[in-house]
């Protein structure tokens, strides 16, 4: 080849052998076959032109004669050649094309120096790195260029060893992130290690970017295999998840979720309840009935949304040593207040306006004294079988799954006892029996005469019940139970209720509206907050304020304040209205 001493030792120096320098004696010697390779002068594989780093082996090129296939140092190349593949090799290499308008590559005499040292003026810095292949499938390598710095490639380089060392001793995991480094485009970056390392170690794929989506349905399995998640509450995420994150955030790179996608979902969550909002107060009847079973989301229910939403992104941050991600923006977002509405009570103006319009004062309502005694002579005279359930309800506050789920040894007629300690809750539609919903809600009341004498009537109605069912009668536990002794559905006693009031030509109120008229007499008759909060079972006394906070509106407070202003001694005579 001609070569001298020096220019061989400058091409080793380089790295360009793809096997180690011999020496022998006092000097080095090089095959041939190593020192073409060096040169780029074989052509690859394919018995194409290279444009990279070429293959040993090809035709004869520009006069050089074809090497022999196997030389004296064959093993010896080969195992070196495996060793340089592994290392990646750096190199140079040009847009120069030929006569016939093909690529030079590293074949462009421009490209090295006399010396063979690399043209510093010329040609792109470049690396090729060989890949493992899936089962089955033909040797791949990664070739970039373009970079205009031997480190810059030697650093881009390592950085895609780096990732396949992810992999570990999985060569399946080995051959998904090969996959990922050749789906990188030219002059594009190379994912980042520890984005990759994180989806290795939690069990993801590598090629695939998970998307908020993914992430919550994965998230969302693997609370359903906690037991310590209640049924309703993992209905309250799939609602969520379902209905308001995946259409709005589900396409979004979990690593590339914002805050401001957070709260352009929410804007948009609120402008459409603001639609449907104008669409229901709309003359035209076929615009009212487009939204017609559509629900809005208030700023309680938004409150709920990002709830779900940050405890899902939490988890993904404290996923033990696997963070997928290190920023929670759900966090961060500012909603409306979620203001309680307050309740108001059915006075004679309200029941007037409600009739002509149709109008509530508001969504929480309570009864009058009288309005409540009306409605428990019509439960009594036309459902005598829920009749004694509504009467403990208004006389003692209880929740409908209390009521419902109360046992017949957590009621002692005797001693006027009532212990709470269950409830019979639905998850979905079916019902199920569980705890009470605090530990403030486990507790022990007293009852009225009244109360132990309607509940001593339903007694022994349901004992002549059982009578007539004979052996077919359930054994429940419960003490209130249907004509056939099996147990009331809680839905089926709301809807009950509402056909009550229907009939009785009252105005509307909900089932759970009968603890707020029980905490509202209590607080007339004299009770203090603290008394009505460990009745109705409250953790908190801000929660029983809501409860009593119409007691102004009830005639026995008009009363007081009427005394109260008779204290007041004044000369000049009031006009009487």
């Amino acid at each position: 080849m001609g070569l001298s001493r020096s220019a061989a030792f400058n091409l080793a120096k380089f790295d360009q052998f793809p096997v180690p320098v011999l020496r022998f004696g006092s000097s080095y010697r090089v095959p041939v076959a190593a020192i073409l390779h060096a040169l780029h002068l074989l052509p690859n594989h394919h018995g194409q032109p290279p444009e990279h780093e070429p293959t040993p082996g090809g035709e004869a090129i520009q006069g050089h004669p074809r090497p022999n296939p196997q030389p004296p140092t064959a093993a010896l190349s080969t195992r070196g050649t495996h060793l340089n593949r592994a290392r990646g090799p750096v190199f140079k290499r040009c847009c120069c094309r030929d006569g016939e308008g093909r690529k030079l590559g590293n074949r462009c005499p421009l490209i090295r120096r006399a010396s063979g040292a690399w043209n510093p003026t010329h040609g792109r810095w470049a690396y090729q790195l060989e890949l493992p292949t899936h089962p089955g499938q033909a040797r791949r390598q990664l070739r970039r260029s373009t970079f205009d710095t031997r480190d810059a490639a030697t650093g881009d380089r390592d950085h895609a060893k780096a990732l396949l060392a992810l992999a570990s001793d999985e060569p399946a995991v080995a051959a998904e992130i090969a996959d990922m480094l050749l789906a990188v485009t030219a002059g594009a970056p190379l994912p980042d290690r520890d984005t990759i390392a994180r989806r290795v170690r939690a069990g993801l794929p590598a090629t695939v970017t998970t998307t908020v989506g993914e992430y919550l349905h994965s998230w969302l399995a693997c609370r359903r295999s906690l037991s310590s998640v209640q049924p309703n509450t993992l209905l309250a995420y799939e609602s969520h998840i379902r209905v308001h994150l995946i259409p709005h955030l589900g396409t979004i790179a979990l690593v590339k979720l914002r805050v401001e996608h957070v709260e352009a979902m929410f804007a948009a969550i609120a402008d459409r309840s603001t639609a449907i909002e104008i669409a229901r107060q709309s003359d035209d009847a076929a615009v009212r009935a487009s939204v017609r079973g559509l629900r809005t989301s208030k700023p309680a229910s938004m409150h709920r949304i990002r709830a779900t939403l940050r405890k899902a992104l939490n988890d993904a941050i404290r996923r033990g040593n696997n963070r997928l991600i290190d920023f929670n923006p759900a966090a961060h977002i500012e909603l409306p207040s979620a203001v309680r509405p307050k309740a108001r009570v059915w006075t004679a103006k309200a029941v007037q306006r409600w009739r002509d319009t149709g109008e509530r004062p508001s969504p929480v309502m309570v009864w009058t004294p009288q309005q409540a005694g009306a409605f428990l002579d019509h439960a009594e005279e036309h459902d005598v079988a829920l009749y004694p359930l509504f009467a403990l309800i208004l006389h003692r506050g209880l929740r409908r799954g209390e009521a419902v789920g109360l046992t017949d040894t957590a009621v002692d007629l005797d001693n006027s006892m009532i212990s709470v300690t269950q409830q019979m809750a639905t998850h979905g539609y079916t019902p199920v029996i569980k705890k009470v919903k605090s530990e403030s809600g486990n507790r022990i009341m007293a009852m009225a005469s009244i109360t132990r004498v309607v509940l001593r009537a339903h007694h022994a109605r349901r004992a002549q019940w059982k009578l007539v069912a004979g052996h077919t009668w359930p054994n429940t536990g419960l003490f209130f139970v249907q004509p056939d002794g099996q147990p009331w559905h809680p839905n089926a006693v709301t809807d009950r209720f509402e056909v009550l009031v229907r009939d009785a030509d009252l105005p509307p109120i909900r089932l759970h509206d009968l603890r707020h008229c029980a905490a509202t007499y209590l607080k007339a008759a004299g009770a203090d907050v603290k008394d009505i909060q460990e009745l109705l079972g409250h953790s908190s006394a801000a929660m029983t304020d809501v409860y009593t906070s119409v007691i102004a509106e009830l005639d026995v407070e008009r009363a007081k304040a009427e005394a109260a202003a008779e204290l007041l001694s004044r000369h000049r005579r009031q006009p009487v209205t």
